[in-house]
């Protein structure tokens, strides 16, 4: 996945920002609020992307990626996403404290240097959060697992990430110990709230709401008693 050369950190910003909000195209309004900026100073970039050949933008029927510019995209998201594995995996942060670490590595434009990170990291296919990591082809994997909330009760599942990434939700999952690759086995749904009761194998429980448990993504596993 070879990225046009010379983009500032700005474009490169601009370009994630679009990449995840076109669909296929969005408004300058809403992306000037995506990267906290001013409407005027968000059609200055799109105007300036637009010359390099990465977007698209017509007024009033807002702005799309081309082509060049979804490559470009997806290799700042791809350095992004393996720079969070690095963090959680080989310097022990917890997948709350990775994303502003890795927002300012993803702006690195070695190739040379992601090739090897990908490497030492034996090619990941998913970040901490679950996201799907866009491998150097520019082929994505799939989606990291289900919601919580879709799982039937008896069912053995691994956190695989979370859907909603608010510091919030991340600094709970993380305090109760409900972080990727912990095990846990569904042992009941409270009819009135859809409150989840989950249980690890060395028989602790711990009670979800339903709002939490949407925003959970796990992988199925074998089923398994769990401790009485």
């Amino acid at each position: 996945m070879n990225a046009p050369a010379l983009l500032t950190s700005t474009e490169e910003n601009y370009l994630k920002a679009v990449f995840a909000l076109a669909q296929p195209r969005i408004g300058t309004n809403a992306l000037a609020d995506r990267v906290q900026t001013k409407a005027s100073s968000a059609t200055d970039m799109i105007q300036r992307l637009a010359e390099k050949g990465l977007v698209e933008y017509e007024r009033y029927r807002g702005v799309g990626l081309t082509p060049s510019g979804r490559v470009a995209a997806a290799a700042v998201i791809r350095r992004h996403r393996l720079w969070e594995v690095f963090l959680a995996e080989k310097l022990g942060f917890g997948w709350h404290e990775v994303h502003d670490l890795a927002e300012e590595l993803e702006h690195v434009q070695s190739p040379e240097l992601i090739r090897r990170l990908d490497a030492f990291l034996d090619t990941p296919s998913y970040d901490p959060h679950g996201d799907p990591i866009p491998r150097a082809d520019g082929t994505w994997p799939t989606a990291a697992g289900v919601r919580l909330d879709q799982v039937p009760v008896g069912q053995s599942f691994a956190v695989a990430g979370a859907a909603d990434r608010t510091d919030e939700l991340l600094d709970y999952l993380h305090r109760v110990g409900m972080v990727p690759g912990t095990e846990w086995t569904l042992v009941e749904i409270v009819p009135f709230d859809g409150t989840r009761t989950v249980q690890n194998r060395s028989g602790r429980t711990l009670d979800l709401s339903a709002l939490a448990a949407r925003h959970v993504l796990v992988q199925p596993q074998e089923t398994q008693t769990p401790n009485a």
